[in-house]
């Protein structure tokens, strides 16, 4: 696996990569877009901080692109949605630099609220004053904390260490974390009316992009403290430079801008405020933090090459990795029942019904769902599907998709059903459960089936009556086939019958055509399934 690494990561990180004789990487830092679009076509994983865009362009001219390493928390630079269309993994490190980054929070607001940074300048520069330098003590002041993630709740954390109240406000996160971390959940109204300390740690997108502009300064305390750790524009930059000035805002910390470096006029400006303590992206800069993202990132690059369940992408969906052991084996059933499937579909398909019965359906069953979507599309178009683009494309060719739970089951203690409905009406249902871990498929259509789903199959519909096992036997034979097993369904007595063959060999069309012939079969079809198990699930980080 050829990897490029475009920005600085720490080389304890990248030599777990080094040692591994499955990987050629190349550290290329400082290159220009059109430098990047012009090699990147040769690696199929690249490893980037926040130096590096990874967009539309990078991606179109990645053509063998398997994977965006992300070494750090953010994603904003990585055109998440388009590579997931491209069936592009991306992820990231979202819990390396946490404590780096909730540390830094405390540094910012402890060298605002006690002149830290003026202080030391005034000092330097030879003078002794102590009057203009008098600070603000946390204790007894009420913080607001926006985002009560793992930085979020790191940051309330050691606020509440300082015997400050603590409010937050996050719509995502469960009342009981917040109970935990012994805070109160509150509307971001509140936080802004009654806050003395309000600091930011939410990521930066549609939703949060000038989340805190005019409006939400004009509801603020006067003399209110205003940190922003996390993501440049999450705070209008110019809304606070105006509240900074008119002193409604009376200290503000900044870490993260909305241009990086700084170049506007405004910026410049807001930078040079004698009440704002200002920092150049610092919140993950530690020794410690730059080791451990690059150790994150490097590890899940080599669980992708293992096939093991990846960890932190981002637009894959995943299992509760303590539930994985018992997981897999139903991701192997899934596939190869799409597997099987899709090769008796023979019209467009419009609809795909995912059920699941028993036991497994007290779990989260949406990544079994995609990875039998996955391996569906991968047999109707021309692209690689794979479980971070099977749901896009699926919409894209305007199949519905169903999942559907029930914790009854009649004969099984795990059964899982999958149904294709096509043009006209057409419909095809398999069920699948398992036998001692291994696939087993126990119904076709409305029949009650028992067979191992082998390399080589013959299934077929006719009407039963005498003789029919034993021309199906003998045309085989004269075509040296052997049949290594025979399962039979019917309706009725001399209704219809359902056969499916295992055979030690692959039968070709002309022995079809001759055995439809004979038996007058109303439907047959030879099947192929592929012969390892199938790891289009284990590929994608399930």
């Amino acid at each position: 696996m050829k990897i490029i690494v475009t920005d600085e990561v720490a080389s304890e990180g990248l030599a777990l990569l080094k040692q591994d004789p499955r990987v050629e990487m190349d550290v290329r830092l400082g290159l220009k877009k059109d430098e990047l679009l012009k090699v990147i076509g040769d690696y199929e994983v690249i490893i980037t901080r926040s130096g590096t865009t990874v967009d539309r362009d990078v991606l179109d001219a990645g053509k063998k692109l398997k994977m965006v390493a992300r070494a750090g928390v953010g994603i904003d630079n990585v055109d998440v949605e388009y590579a997931s269309s491209r069936g592009v993994i991306v992820v990231n490190a979202p819990f390396g630099n946490t404590n780096s980054a909730a540390e830094h929070t405390m540094a910012l607001l402890l060298s605002a609220c006690r002149n830290v940074t003026i202080a030391n300048a005034s000092l330097k520069g030879g003078e002794w004053k102590r009057a203009p330098f008098t600070g603000i003590e946390l204790k007894g002041k009420t913080a607001g904390v926006i985002g009560l993630g793992k930085v979020g709740g790191r940051v309330a954390t050691r606020l509440k260490a300082f015997e400050c109240e603590v409010l937050a406000c996050d719509p995502y996160i469960a009342v009981k974390r917040a109970h935990d971390l012994g805070v109160k959940l509150v509307s971001h109204d509140e936080i802004y009316k009654n806050c003395d300390i309000i600091t930011v740690h939410t990521p930066l997108n549609e939703e949060t992009l000038g989340m805190i502009g005019e409006r939400e300064f004009s509801l603020m305390k006067s003399g209110v403290i205003v940190l922003n750790v996390a993501r440049g524009g999450v705070i209008e930059e110019a809304s606070l430079l105006a509240n900074l000035k008119s002193g409604k805002v009376a200290l503000a910390a900044v870490d993260v801008w909305s241009e990086e470096p700084p170049k506007t006029d405004l910026l410049k400006e807001l930078i040079g405020q004698d009440k704002l303590v200002v920092t150049p992206h610092l919140g993950a800069n530690t020794f410690e933090a730059q080791v451990n993202v690059a150790v994150d990132v490097s590890r899940e690059v080599l669980n992708y090459l293992d096939e093991q369940p990846l960890e932190n992408a981002v637009n894959i969906p995943r299992f509760d990795l303590a539930l994985m052991d018992q997981m897999r084996p139903f991701l192997n059933l899934m596939s190869t029942m799409s597997d099987f499937c899709i090769q008796l579909v023979d019209t467009n398909i419009s609809k795909v019904s995912f059920g699941f019965s028993g036991n497994i359906a007290h779990y989260d069953c949406t990544p079994i769902t995609v990875c039998g979507l996955a391996a569906l599309l991968n047999k109707v178009v021309e692209q690689d599907v794979n479980m971070v683009n099977a749901s896009l494309i699926a919409e894209q060719m305007g199949i519905t998709v169903e999942e559907s739970k029930s914790t009854q089951t009649d004969a099984f203690s795990n059964l899982i059903t999958l149904v294709l409905e096509g043009e006209g009406g057409k419909r095809r249902l398999i069920c699948g459960t398992l036998f001692e871990g291994m696939p087993r498929i126990v119904r076709l259509r409305d029949y009650t089936m028992d067979f191992t789903p082998e390399e080589h199959m013959l299934l077929m519909h006719y009407a039963d009556r005498p003789g029919m096992i034993g021309k199906i036997g003998t045309i085989m034979g004269q075509h040296e086939i052997n049949i290594a097993s025979m399962n039979l369904g019917r309706s009725e007595k001399k209704g219809e019958a359902m056969v499916i063959l295992s055979l030690d060999s692959a039968v070709p069309q002309v022995v079809v055509d001759e055995i439809k012939k004979a038996t007058e079969a109303t439907f047959i079809k030879a099947l192929h399934m592929p012969t390892a198990k199938c790891n289009r699930c284990s590929s994608c980080g399930i």
